[in-house]
Parts: C-alpha cells; sequence; structure tokens
C-alpha cells in the first residue's frame, strides 16, 4: 500500500510540475513578443467629429496585450472589421465598406468576367438572399432562383452576416466548389446545392430576331396558326455594367439596318428579368432608345427632399417599335429605372413578376490600398414619382413562373401573345 501510495503522490507531483512548465512555457513563448501594429494616422480627417475613440484604442490594446494568440492579431483584418462594423451600424445593405479583395471582385462583376457561382446577392430582412442567377452561370444550372435565401455556406451558419462576408465566401477561384443550404421562396424545407465555380463571362446584351414559329422557348399552340409567321426582336439585358451600352449600340445599329430594309417586325421583348442593375447612366441610356427626347426617365431625391430629373438627351432608334417589358422578383435596380420610364410613359407593356425593390442610389469611392467604399446618396423614382423601395414594381399582366413545367417559357409566351394582338 506504501509503495502505490507513493506511486500516485509521485505521478500527481509529475503531473503538476508539467502543467506549471506548460504555463510558464506559454508565458516564456509569449514574454517580449511585440505584435507587428504600426499606427499611422490617429488623427480624425474632420475636427468637428464629436466621437470619443479611447474605447477603440483601449480594446485594440488590451487584445494586443492580453490575447493568448498573438499570431491572430491581423492589424489589417482588424481595422477593416471595425470598418465594415461602422459601415453596418447604418443596418443599410447597400452602404458598405469593401475590403481590397471584394472591390475587386464587385469591379470585376461590373466588368463581365470574374470567377465564381455566377449571382448577384442581397439582403431582405437581414438574409442572404439570390437577387438573380446569371444566365448560363453554375448558380443558374444548380437551381438557384432569385429570392432563394442561403442559409448556410459550406455548412456554417449565415445567420448575423452582412453582404460582404456572403460574396467573400461564396466567390472563389474556378473549379473549387462551393455547399449552399437554400430555401426556395414559397417553400419551407432547405436543400442543399453543391456549386462548382468557374469563370463567368457575362456579355450585357443578347439579341434575336425570329418568326414565332422558330421560337423554341414558347408553346405555339397558344398563338394563334395565322400570327405564327410574324416575326418579333427579344433584345435580353443582363446587367446594366462597363461594357453595356457599347454593346447596346452595336447591336441596336445592326437591328435598325434590317428595320430599315423592310424587314417585316411586328414588335419587340425587352428581357430584364434577373437583372441586378448597375449604372444609373446606362438606365437612362437604354431608355433613351425609346422615349422622346425630354422624357424624364428617372428623379432622384437626396437627403433634403432635393429632387433632379435625368431626362432622355439623345435620339432613340427604336420610338415607334410596339414593346413588351419582361421582368421578374430578380429584376432590381436600373432594370426597374427602365421598367418603370416605360411604365409611366405607357410606352410599353410590363408582363412577369413583381421586382426585387431596390430604389436607392449608391455611389463608389475608392480608399486607396484597393479597398472602396459604396455609400447611399439618394433614392430614386419613377417619372410619375413612385418609390418602388422594398415594395417592388407591380406588372401589367402578371404571369407567375411554374418551376415543376420547365417546358415553355409562360412569360416570354405571354408577351410575344400581347404583341401580336396590339
Amino acid at each position: 500500500m506504501r509503495k502505490v501510495l507513493v506511486s500516485i503522490i509521485l505521478v500527481l507531483i509529475s503531473g503538476y510540475i508539467g502543467y506549471l512548465f506548460g504555463v510558464n512555457k506559454v508565458e516564456w513563448a509569449w514574454k517580449g513578443y511585440q505584435p507587428q501594429i504600426t499606427v499611422t494616422n490617429k488623427q480624425p480627417p474632420n475636427p468637428n467629429m464629436n466621437v470619443d475613440f479611447s474605447i477603440f484604442w483601449t480594446v485594440m490594446d488590451k487584445l494586443e496585450a492580453n490575447y493568448y494568440d498573438k499570431t491572430l492579431l491581423d492589424p489589417q483584418k482588424m481595422l477593416d472589421g471595425a470598418v465594415s462594423g461602422m459601415v453596418a451600424s447604418l443596418e443599410d445593405p447597400y452602404t458598405a465598406y469593401l475590403p481590397p479583395v471584394l472591390n475587386q471582385d464587385f469591379k470585376e462583376t461590373l466588368a463581365g468576367q470574374f470567377e465564381g457561382i455566377g449571382a448577384e446577392l442581397g439582403m431582405n430582412e437581414q438574409k442572404i438572399v439570390v437577387v438573380a442567377p446569371l444566365d448560363g452561370s453554375p448558380a443558374k444550372e444548380a437551381g438557384l432562383r432569385a429570392g432563394d435565401e442561403i442559409v448556410k455556406v459550406d455548412g456554417k451558419l449565415t445567420f448575423g452576416w452582412n453582404l460582404n462576408q456572403a460574396v467573400e465566401k461564396i466567390r472563389g477561384p474556378q473549379g473549387s466548389e462551393v455547399l449552399l443550404t437554400v430555401v426556395h421562396k414559397s417553400e419551407e424545407n432547405p436543400r442543399e446545392v453543391a456549386i462548382t465555380r468557374d469563370k463567368i463571362n457575362v456579355d450585357s446584351v443578347f439579341l434575336w430576331v425570329k418568326e414565332v414559329n422558330e421560337i423554341d422557348e414558347i408553346n405555339k399552340d397558344s398563338i394563334p396558326e395565322s400570327l405564327r409567321g410574324e416575326k418579333v426582336v427579344y433584345i435580353r439585358l443582363s446587367q446594366f455594367g462597363d461594357r453595356t451600352n457599347q454593346e447596346w449600340l452595336s447591336m441596336i445599329n445592326n437591328l435598325d439596318l434590317q428595320i430599315n430594309q423592310g424587314s417585316n417586325i411586328k414588335g419587340m421583348i425587352l428581357d430584364l428579368r434577373n437583372n441586378p442593375g448597375g449604372y444609373l447612366t446606362d438606365a437612362v441610356f437604354i431608355s433613351s432608345e425609346f422615349l422622346p427626347v425630354g422624357s424624364t426617365v428617372v428623379i432622384q431625391e437626396d437627403s433634403k427632399k432635393n429632387q433632379t430629373k435625368m431626362n432622355v438627351e439623345r435620339k432613340g432608334l427604336l420610338q415607334d417599335v410596339p414593346l413588351v417589358v419582361l421582368i421578374n422578383k430578380g429584376s432590381a435596380s436600373a432594370s426597374e429605372i427602365v421598367s418603370g420610364a416605360m411604365r409611366d410613359h405607357k410606352r410599353a407593356r410590363i408582363i412577369g413578376e413583381t421586382s426585387f425593390g431596390k430604389g436607392t442610389i449608391q455611389t463608389a469611392e475608392d480608399l486607396g490600398g484597393g479597398a472602396g467604399l459604396h455609400i447611399t446618396v439618394a433614392k430614386w423614382l419613377t417619372p410619375n414619382g413612385t418609390w418602388v423601395h422594398t415594395e417592388g414594381l407591380t406588372p401589367d399582366t402578371v404571369v407567375e413562373v411554374d418551376t415543376k413545367d420547365q417546358s415553355h417559357d409562360a412569360q416570354l409566351e405571354k408577351a410575344i401573345s400581347e404583341l401580336l394582338q396590339s
């Protein structure tokens, strides 16, 4: 018994000595450690700012002194997090601080080439949602739809994330895979969707001219046989980006030649479905193709309720062509501006589903070092003074999509039917 007791005591003493050594070893390892944090400027740019920043510096100092793993003290990451939190306090999903990587991603998207899944993301009641999957993208092929809520990314809950965090986690290099857990709109049960990222090349404008009997996307039996020989123009706008106006002019000039050469065209369909928007000036430019010079396209209203009208300043080539506009819940921002202008001026009928509802205007500023800041500076109104924010634009003719029947495009079918009957 004495030997057993002695053995137990020796084990306990050895364990205690090991514990002390382990603790002291950690202390010795960090003794004299100096995090590489150099503050270059503590002075506020505006001397009239009445903000006590002492808490900020106190927290940073305490983290430097006391946090157990000093290798995790990344000064730039800490600063990015602080700035992102400051911007997020406005609770405006469209006002955002973009660290260098995200800012570059944003610019690449507007340029029409990037790597990822090919879906525009947004916020709705603090949830990460799909605004619109891009045509031909991995997101579209995987079955993502406008309005889908993304509840997990690679198994991690998105609750509490801001838009920047979601974009950073979902985007990635070509060939890599991301696992999304999504809840389709009007459904309750989540489903997992594995998507392989790819290089996304986005052409802003797509156009064809066909006889009705050549259009494979519709059920031709719904069209009277006597009208199936009529020609219609279909123009699809995927975004309002860097190359949109140039691509638009090239295609519209060629179309104008066909019309002037006697091509018997019954009318035109402008498809803005799943178009997440882009540049405000592009929306005015595209609208100018269909409206008379001097017509108001959109009204900007600033924080002081001052209103500025943006009017048509060029003579468009398609002012007399009968027009139908297609929208859905993935149509946002600039695409809603165009649709609202066409509706208010009674230039076109709007067909489809209620749009997304983004009625604010942002300015993008480069902050140096690759970072950027998007600030909501105004809201926009349709020519009749309607603000579509959060409510969306209601079409003249509502046509819901039957997600179970993909054999034909019911919305396009309705648009063609109304053109032929006009």
